[in-house]
């Protein structure tokens, strides 16, 4: 193989660079690029140009072999990629895909313009038809020159049917007959065996039988197509015995589709229920998977799970081919018909059970809509998840919309309702990481303040108060948060400084300005300053009046050596829950 590699390259770049050896003289060292020297070679497109046009299959005879590795050992540069022009025709004559490509591209890379040329632009698409690369070789198959030559049109049929494309091959056949019938016959059996699966992926199965004819009873490439026609003509026992007799003689991919046939047969027999028929194609997928037989199973399991409106199946089908398999004009359609599906089954109303919607969702997230369309779908999906306790699920499902889908500022607000998640779900770790990882400097203003304050609540469920109070430094309504840790941890001192800026004015109390004033005659109580309460009592006595934390408020600013411990302990227990942080401050004992 490195020989092959050699002499193809041989001339059409610098050799590589050899470390000298020990023995080497530091003259000999200086020098590395002088040991094989770059020959550019000759231009070849316009020579290639000139040459007689490739019409069948007699321009497919070069050399291989011993004489091939001669001639390229010897050619100079003058001759060197003629030689390989025949190297590359004898190649695909002998159905070596793989190698005339790798010789193909080492022509295109001495010399660019080869890729115009007409006669170059059909080898590389024969090359490329082999190998199973479709697509490639239909582009490369289907310039202008090409259109109406019969050895492109065989080719490109044969791309085109392998790929699924059975209209457009069909299409192809008048043009490449005359080809086709000019192969040898054994190198005429695959596009004969193309040209009749293509026919009968149209609809046209009498056509394909007649070509058939031309191959022996026993052949099991053509029995599996003789069944397939038959079943389209509703011969089922015909049908059935060529699919067995396939089965015993045919390649594991013929083998393949004879175990489908029979499967197609049972279902257009009504032998089995569609439910069971989807339990066999999952089955025969099982043990083949790609090419034409996988996409057949998957068509035929979508079909069927649509009929029995089995959402599940219909997914793992339609999602399948979807992922793996060129559908062209069908895909649109059908991730329409996938969307809307998903679409419904995440629905509130829909009765699926949410663990089973949040699964499906999962399962099939590429599938969901793009733009506010997707973004809805999956934000009710998290509301749902997050209504029911279920934090982690939700954090999930939307990381995945946070770094797959979310673009620039619209990360902003989404990393904070993350974040938010992942401390209910307990792990302020994970809430860092999707801050960190979403840190851009085009958010505005509000929602630094945002990912600042939740910044601060995951760096104190993780025990680090340190980086908390650093993360809220600028951040409007920081000092309540920080009055809100520094509670927690009944840090007193910094609490009163903290808290007293933001205590509310004296009259018109709702229950967090109630905990907040509560709160600080703790503080005060706990530090022992006696005179700091009095003015809080003048400050706040008329404001408490007849509310049921009157007398909560009247004990904890009394005089310090008039408070009963156990009256005290009461009165703390009647401070509100409501948190003077709001939302932030009830996140703070989150998930622990």
């Amino acid at each position: 193989m490195r020989g092959l590699l050699l002499l193809l390259a041989a001339g059409t770049a610098p050799a590589p660079h050899t470390t000298p050896t020990p023995a080497a003289t530091p003259a000999a060292a200086t020098k590395p690029a002088a040991a094989i020297p770059s020959v550019a070679l000759p231009r070849f497109a316009a020579t290639l140009a000139q040459m007689p046009m490739i019409t069948g299959a007699d321009g497919w005879t070069g050399i291989t072999g011993t004489e091939a590795w001669h001639q390229l050992a010897t050619a100079t540069p003058d001759t060197r990629q003629s030689v390989r022009w025949a190297f590359a025709r004898g190649l695909i004559g002998q159905d070596r895909g793989a190698e005339a490509l790798g010789v193909l591209e080492a022509m295109r890379l001495a010399d660019p313009d080869l890729a115009l040329v007409a006669p170059y632009q059909l080898a590389r698409g024969a090359a490329l038809t082999l190998l199973g690369r479709d697509a490639e070789a239909v582009e490369s198959l289907s310039t202008a020159e090409l259109s109406g030559n019969a050895e492109a049109c065989a080719w490109r049929m044969r791309a085109l049917a392998h790929s699924g494309a059975a209209p457009e091959a069909v299409g192809q056949i008048a043009c490449a007959s005359g080809a086709i019938n000019a192969h040898a016959p054994r190198d005429r059996a695959p596009f004969m065996l193309a040209a009749a699966g293509a026919a009968i992926d149209a609809g046209q199965p009498q056509p394909a039988l007649q070509w058939l004819q031309l191959f022996g009873d026993r052949n099991g490439d053509a029995n599996l197509l003789r069944g397939r026609a038959l079943l389209v003509q509703k011969d089922l026992a015909g049908a059935r015995l060529r699919f067995e007799r396939a089965a015993l003689t045919g390649t594991p991919e013929v083998r393949a589709g004879a175990r489908l046939g029979a499967i197609e047969v049972s279902i257009a027999g009504h032998a089995i229920a569609p439910p069971e028929a989807i339990r066999q194609l999952d089955a025969m997928r099982f043990g083949w998977r790609g090419g034409p037989v996988e996409r057949r199973a998957l068509t035929i399991e979508y079909g069927l799970a649509k009929e029995q409106q089995d959402l599940r199946a219909e997914l793992k089908s339609g999602a399948t081919l979807l992922r793996y398999f060129k559908l062209g004009t069908q895909a649109g359609p059908m991730l329409a018909e996938l969307q809307q599906a998903l679409s419904a089954v995440l629905a509130p109303e829909s009765g699926v059970p949410l663990a089973q919607a949040a699964g499906l969702y999962w399962d099939y997230r590429e599938l969901a809509p793009s733009g506010g369309d997707g973004d809805l779908l999956a934000n009710r999906l998290a509301d749902r998840l997050q209504a029911a306790g279920l934090y982690a699920r939700a954090a999930e499902l939307l990381s995945y919309q946070l770094t797959q889908r979310a673009q620039d500022v619209a990360q902003g607000p989404l990393s904070v309702r993350v974040a938010m998640l992942q401390i209910l779900a307990g792990r302020p770790d994970l809430a860092l990481k999707a801050l960190q990882a979403t840190e851009q400097p085009s958010y505005t203003a509000q929602m630094r303040w945002d990912r600042k304050r939740m910044e601060a609540v995951a760096f104190h469920r993780l025990g680090k108060d340190d980086a908390a109070a650093a993360a809220l430094d600028g951040v409007p309504d920081g000092a309540a948060v920080r009055a809100e840790i520094h509670w927690r941890t009944q840090d007193w001192g910094s609490f009163v400084t903290e808290s007293e800026r933001g205590l509310p004015p004296g009259k018109g109390l709702g229950a967090p300005q109630q905990a907040a004033v509560l709160r600080y005659a703790v503080a005060l109580a706990m530090l022992g300053r006696e005179d700091r309460l009095r003015a809080l009592h003048g400050r706040y006595a008329a404001a408490f009046k007849g509310l049921p934390t009157a007398g909560a408020f009247d004990m904890l600013t009394a005089s310090i050596d008039k408070i009963d411990p156990a009256r005290l302990d009461a009165a703390i227990g009647a401070i509100p829950e409501a948190s003077p942080a709001g939302a932030i401050g009830d996140l703070l004992d989150a998930g622990g």
